[in-house]
């Protein structure tokens, strides 16, 4: 892998555009078409989310540590955060009629997995980290 950037900012909804601000220049300079961009936008935002909204429950708010590091052939998505873990197994495909009828959720781990290769996740003592990766064999300009 080529090169790697890297942002920490505090684990809050305020920092969540930032951090979309921030993949979308990393893809740009990473030379993604805007289809596998898109897709690394949205596993990241959903990811992030979930770490705001669930992440530091009933905790004070940490922080959330997005590192991109991307080569000719993927991109890799490094997403740190520090709260409770969780295990983001991949789901079954969510029923859009519950949603209809006040049962909402359940769309965020399901997007994460069809827009990336792959995700795997490790809950260590010095962590959390959330690894999303994008094969760039077609995807690059």
């Amino acid at each position: 892998m080529a090169d790697k950037l890297q942002i920490a900012l505090p684990a809050e909804t305020a920092s969540l555009l930032t951090i979309r601000r921030f993949v979308e220049a990393a893809c740009s300079q990473a030379g993604l078409d805007d289809e596998a961009s898109y897709d690394i936008k949205l596993a990241v935002d959903e990811a992030c989310m979930n770490i705001v909204e669930h992440g530091y429950a009933g905790l004070d708010p940490g922080s959330i540590v997005v590192s991109l590091q991307y080569g000719a052939r993927k991109l890799v998505v490094r997403i740190t955060d520090f709260g409770h873990p969780f295990e983001p197994s991949e789901p079954p495909e969510p029923d859009p009629e519950a949603a209809l009828v006040g049962k909402p959720g359940g769309f965020g781990i399901y997007f994460i997995y069809r827009s990336v290769d792959s995700v795997s996740y490790e809950a260590t003592g010095s962590g959390n980290t959330l690894t999303l990766v994008k094969d760039l064999g077609s995807s690059e300009k």
